[in-house]
């Protein structure tokens, strides 16, 4: 149940309770004045006909000593008192009041019809006023709940904006000063608050990525010229993985900017995952099995779709058990191991750099296979498969253009 239904509902009960308690209230409070005024009224005739009663004269409407009296009127008319009684035992209700003269018990009655019929007519004035009170409260409720919900609703769509990557996006401030133009102005805040550290952050990492890169390189060139050897091969190695490092955080800051485009062409998907998967394997590592159920042609950037797809493949050995299986099937590539699967985190809020669940790495390649897809307009999904390992799936169905027709003689 979403927050303007709970706002309508729970406004629309209040008014209709609201109008319950003042029915009963106004019900109530009218019976008991109607019902005093009509006991009033006879008492005072009941007076007057014991006095003429008692005078000897006999007045119309007036009974003697009835056969059929309510026993309560008659215990109270036999004490010698002077009383009044409601009966609604008989099809209509009928007011009575008795005393006692001398030996005789002087009855008056009258029809309590009238004041019965117009207290049901009351009644039904106040379930009507009652009824169309809650319908408007909660039409009136369901429009602010509404005007409410809204707001909320594109401050919660902006925070996910904001927490997917858009740094950009803003809230548009309103006039007033409320809960909720407060909560405008912490998001606008906030956002500010975290584009300019981000931005801060992203500045240091590629500023220091691009001081290591000479360095680096020169550290390359010096391991290359050492006499062949252990140590030699050890500090190239080494070398080699420094500069991989460099390179990809160098990558990481290109693709938080805007400035990355995807430079497109036709190609087939199928041969594009086979390089892929070459270019993972290196030197003598182990190398993934490609299937290929169905293989399309799809207008893409190449060299970041090899990218995303080497990213995947190395992690999944790195950090997931063989076998590795990259399948191809109409524009989609699934890239599945057997290993302990990806961590809570990364399927809950996505890949980031220099955090893993594994203990080792820094989290870059995930990173830059994110980066590149969003580049291209692709989405990069990961998931857990419930026999166990991991699977991440490259979709780009939106990218697969049909095959040219054959060329006939």
């Amino acid at each position: 149940m979403g927050l303007r239904t709970k706002i309508g509902v729970a406004i629309t009960a209040t008014a209709a309770l609201v109008a319950v308690l003042i029915g009963l209230v106004v019900h109530h409070r009218t019976a008991v004045n109607q019902l005093e005024t009509a006991r009033d009224a006879l008492d005072q005739r009941l007076v007057s006909a014991a006095e003429d009663h008692a005078a000897g004269v006999d007045r119309p409407r007036v009974i003697l000593n009835p056969y059929r009296l309510p026993a309560p009127l008659r215990r109270a008319a036999e004490q010698g008192k002077r009383a009044t009684y409601l009966d609604r035992s008989g099809p209509e209700p009928v007011l009575w009041a008795a005393t006692k003269v001398r030996d005789d018990i002087v009855v008056l009655k009258h029809s309590y019809l009238r004041q019965t019929r117009n207290l049901q007519g009351l009644d039904e004035d106040l379930w009507l006023a009652g009824g169309v009170g809650t319908a408007l409260a909660g039409v009136v409720g369901v429009g602010l709940a509404t005007v409410a919900g809204r707001r909320l609703n594109a401050s919660a769509r902006t925070a996910e904006r904001i927490a997917g990557g858009d740094l950009v996006a803003r809230l548009r401030p309103r006039g007033g000063k409320d809960e909720i133009a407060r909560l405008t102005h912490a998001v606008n805040t906030m956002a500010d608050s975290l584009a300019a550290r981000l931005q801060a952050e992203r500045e240091v990492t590629a500023n220091i990525a691009h001081e290591l890169r000479t360095p680096v390189a020169g550290l390359v060139a010096a391991a290359e010229l050492l006499p062949p050897g252990r140590p030699a091969e050890m500090v190239r190695e080494r070398a080699q993985r420094v500069r991989s490092l460099v390179e990809d955080v160098l990558e990481v800051a290109r693709l938080d900017g805007a400035d990355e485009r995807a430079e497109t062409d036709v190609r087939a998907l199928g041969e594009l995952t086979r390089r892929a998967v070459r270019a993972a394997a290196g030197d003598g590592q182990e190398t993934a099995e490609v299937r290929i159920t169905g293989d399309c042609l799809v207008e893409t950037d190449a060299r970041r779709v090899e990218r995303i797809l080497a990213n995947l493949v190395t992690n999944a050995f790195r950090h997931g058990a063989g076998p590795v299986v990259a399948e191809v099937e109409d524009g989609v590539i699934r890239v599945r191991d057997q290993g302990p699967g990806f961590p809570g985190h990364l399927l809950a809020g996505g890949p980031q750099r220099f955090r893993t669940g594994s203990g080792a790495g820094l989290g870059l390649g995930l990173t830059i296979a994110q980066g590149q897809a969003r580049v291209l307009g692709a989405r990069l999904t990961f998931a857990n498969l419930r026999d166990g390992g991991a699977e991440a799936t490259l979709d780009l169905r939106d990218a697969v253009r049909p095959a040219p027709p054959e060329g006939g003689g």
